[in-house]
């Protein structure tokens, strides 16, 4: 046996297998092979300046065990590694400290690959990519281009949040009570120009594919819920006194003889028109209270205020005259920016009749009878029309096909699908970012850089030559955002102008959001070197779809859905070869602090791996991550328990050392074998990682109880633990007189025969308390097992003088029996 250390020192044994991988280039995937493929994929991090913290390692450490148990089983691997390195908090320490984003990001990346290495995690390395590389950025932009070719990104005035301190345009997640999530600042609703991606003309796409896939459910409804495909009908409302029209969109055009007021966004271009003299100074202060609410503040209050206009519309299917006010929860943007108001039947609605005095008229009834008297509470279940003229009887599936075919016919409305989601808002006005391809005419008579009178023609926007990607950041002195929206950029003006032919042009000043990167990164590692393509065809085919895809439930929307988003319009470009780019999703649970709060600096309960990996060891830091609980739960972290856990390590180290090549297992121990292969095995499959630990556990201490332990049974203990503890389990090979890799060996196989126990231990409880235990034969009957127990000396005290009044036999599990 080869190896004079005397006892487990993970210290000196991980750096030196560490070491030894990246040596023998031990993970790299292999190229050309006809063995089966796996693709296992992480969301890459965002390389903060503070590096990982405990929480980090965790989904990481389960794509690992995956990633080195399909290797011993015969698949090539992908397993790769990268950095989702464009964003703010980088540019903001650029800001404040003078230091290069690219500068700061290079230094993170470097900590964060350090101690990714230190927990010896199985990346092909070649691999590796960063988004803010102008080769990768070449590619990002490459993807804009052909949306831009496809009419699928356009420029267009939006509603934005605009914090004019950060200088950018905030998402309305980013944005709470009017103030900047990041900072605190002010934050402003302000028309801007944007460019935008038309993800809704994929929205019917996005529905149907998640059929295909093996995500959470949890997930997959989000993503329906998102996109938000709801059937109904556009109905026109005539302005009352005025040649206009108010379009609304509804999902129950059964209630319309029940609309008794409607309600317009504020920004809605016909509040204007509708707003009477009298009203007009009310209206003026609510719209302006409005702007400077986020869309997330002004959906989520729950107070529905609004303001009456003075203004009427008629109701197209009885003439009524209904009055027409804006509140703030009606979206500009959203729909129509008009919603019908049928109080009777909708909970908001009734609040604000309620609120306002507005008239509630039933329209639908459970029973078919209209209430004998007035309603307390909106009913929003679907039922028999009433009150609705000659539709009054008609159940509301019925009644909305009539209504809308009558609509039809008389030129008031017609059949629509209407989507929640929309289309995405892809500029931002910060310096670190890619910079969108695009270009626009220059109308001057002199210099722009040189002071002269310009005007740019931003209604033509000019794609740049794909050969001239990528189009690179500019070299700033200053990268404090200023009050422009044009952006950090702006400022760069012997990088905005050129001359092409003696004409000026301006660049775009607009970069792109940090989602852009992460939207299709899977796709370069597959071919990260490629100069000539984003991704060879041939490469393409044969990884994807990745196979598991692991990361945090929080990007269960956006990311997922933009990556979905840009993969389909390159499946439609011929660049990918499948529908869907992820086919299994999983999310790991959060780790907590050690209070059972969620880990923050403001908290002070971050734990660092460097800390944990000095005091016990990668491989006890990465088995306890494991062992917690399962995958998926939130589990408080505590640093007392690892002990348990480097205990187990340690036992499995010294059973090693007493290792005998001539020992033979016997029966009990080959059967205890097989059973461990069998449960490690169908563990892992399931990604039950705690419970493989558990198997693992058992055999060990099983081990330790033999004076001669057989060098067999000590191998396969070995390749069951190394994708959980790799360090440990190619220490322990090299132990036993084995050549490394162990990552080579193959997976060990069971018979499942050797799997069956001819005998089971069943616990005999006493009224519900466990009083004994009997080893009975497999599959015994309740007589066979009540004599067994009735002749067991521990339970003769219990029975005694108390007659037996039932018996509870659970076959191989449990006997109770109540006396």
């Amino acid at each position: 046996m080869a190896g004079a250390m005397t006892r487990y020192d993970p210290a000196t044994i991980e750096p030196k297998w560490q070491a030894f991988w990246e040596k023998d280039d031990t993970f790299r995937t292999p190229e050309g092979s006809e063995r089966p493929k796996t693709y296992i994929l992480d969301m890459f991090p965002y390389p903060s300046g503070a590096g990982l913290h405990v929480g980090h390692p965790e989904g990481y450490t389960a794509t690992d065990i995956m990633a080195r148990y399909r290797r011993a089983s015969g698949c090539d691997v992908l397993h790769p590694m990268g950095w989702d390195a464009f964003g703010l908090p980088a540019e903001q320490h650029a800001i404040v400290t003078g230091t290069h984003p690219r500068d700061t990001t290079a230094q993170n990346i470097a900590t964060f690959k350090r101690q990714l290495k230190m927990l010896g995690f199985s990346y092909d390395w070649a691999r590796e990519v960063d988004t803010t590389s102008p080769d990768y950025v070449k590619w990002t932009q490459w993807i804009f281009l052909k949306l831009f070719k496809r009419g699928l990104a356009y420029q267009s005035e939006v509603a934005v949040n605009w914090c004019a301190e950060l200088g950018t345009v905030l998402a309305n997640e980013e944005v709470i009570n009017g103030l900047s999530e990041r900072g605190g600042h002010s934050v402003e609703r302000v028309p801007l120009r944007q460019w935008v991606l038309k993800i809704t003309a994929y929205a019917d796409r996005l529905l149907e594919d998640l059929e295909g896939v093996e995500w959470p459910n949890s997930t997959r409804i989000m993503q329906q819920e998102w996109v938000g495909r709801s059937e109904g009908a556009e109905v026109k409302f005539d302005v009352a006194g005025h040649d206009a029209v108010i379009e609304v969109f509804t999902t129950r055009p059964d209630t319309l003889f029940g609309a008794t007021f409607m309600v317009l966004a504020p920004e809605h271009p016909l509040v204007e028109m509708l707003t009477t003299d009298e009203r007009r100074g009310e209206i003026t202060a609510y719209v302006e209270q409005a702007k400077n609410k986020s869309e997330r503040d002004r959906q989520a209050s729950k107070e529905k205020t609004g303001v009456f206009t003075g203004g009427f519309a008629i109701n197209p299917v009885n003439g009524a005259e209904v009055p027409v006010y804006i509140a703030d929860y009606v979206l500009w943007g959203y729909g129509t920016g008009a919603i019908m108001a049928v109080p009777a039947h909708d909970v908001r609605d009734f609040e604000f009749a309620t609120a306002h005095g507005i008239p509630i008229i039933e329209v639908v009834s459970k029973t078919g009878a209209s209430a004998d008297a007035p309603l307390s509470e909106a009913m929003v279940e679907q039922g028999v029309g009433v009150n609705s003229g000659k539709y009054d009887g008609l159940q509301t599936a019925e009644f909305k096909k009539r209504v809308t075919a009558d609509l039809e016919a008389a030129g008031q409305g017609s059949a629509r699908v209407e989507y929640k989601l929309r289309d995405w808002v892809f500029s931002r006005q910060r310096y670190w970012g890619e910079p969108i391809p695009i270009y626009f005419p220059v109308e001057t008579e002199g210099d722009p850089r040189a002071g002269a009178e310009y005007t740019i023609r931003y209604d033509q926007p000019i794609a740049v030559d794909e050969r001239e990607l990528p189009l690179r950041l500019p070299e700033l002195d200053d990268y404090k955002p200023g009050a422009d929206p044009a952006g950090v950029l702006a400022r760069a003006e012997g990088w905005r102008f050129f001359q092409k032919n003696g004409q000026w042009f301006a660049r775009e000043t607009n970069t792109m959001p940090q989602w852009a990167g992460s939207c299709w990164y899977y796709l370069r590692f597959i071919d990260p070197d490629n100069a000539e393509a984003l991704c060879s065809p041939d490469l393409a085919k044969q990884w994807l779809p990745v196979d598991l895809y692991v990361g945090g439930a929080e990007h269960a929307v956006l990311h997922l859905l933009y990556a979905r988003f840009w993969h389909k319009v390159l499946y439609d470009e011929g660049v990918v070869p499948t529908k869907e780019p992820f086919k299994k999703l999983v999310h790991q649970g959060m780790i907590l602090g050690e209070g059972g709060q969620k880990m923050s600096k403001s908290r002070g309960n971050v734990v660092n791996p460097d800390d944990i990996v000095a005091e016990f060891g990668a491989d006890a830091m990465r088995i306890y991550e494991m062992f917690m609980g399962p995958l998926e739960a939130t589990k408080p972290w505590s640093t007392s328990s690892i002990a348990g856990v480097r205990r187990f390590l340690d036992r499995v180290f010294a059973v090693t050392l007493r290792a005998n090549a001539d020992a033979k297992p016997d029966d009990a121990l080959t059967r205890l074998l097989h059973q461990t292969i069998r449960k490690v095995t169908e563990d892992i499959e399931a990604m039950r990682f705690n419970t493989a630990i558990s198997a693992m556990m058992v055999l060990t201490n099983e081990l330790m109880k033999l004076d001669e332990v057989p060098i067999e049974a000590l191998g396969i203990l070995a390749r069951l633990l190394h994708p959980f503890a790799p360090h440990l389990g190619e220490e322990t090979w090299a132990m036993l007189g084995h050549p490394p890799s162990i990552q080579t060996q193959a997976w060990p196989s069971y018979d499942p025969a050797l799997c069956e126990q001819d005998e089971v231990e069943v616990p005999v409880q006493i009224n519900g308390k466990v009083r004994a235990r009997i080893t009975l034969p497999k599959d015994a009957t309740e007589a066979q097992a009540l004599t067994a127990a009735q002749t067991l000396p521990a339970l003769a005290p219990h029975l005694k003088g108390k007659p037996l009044r039932k018996t509870i036999w659970v076959p191989n599990k449990i006997l109770n029996l109540i006396l």
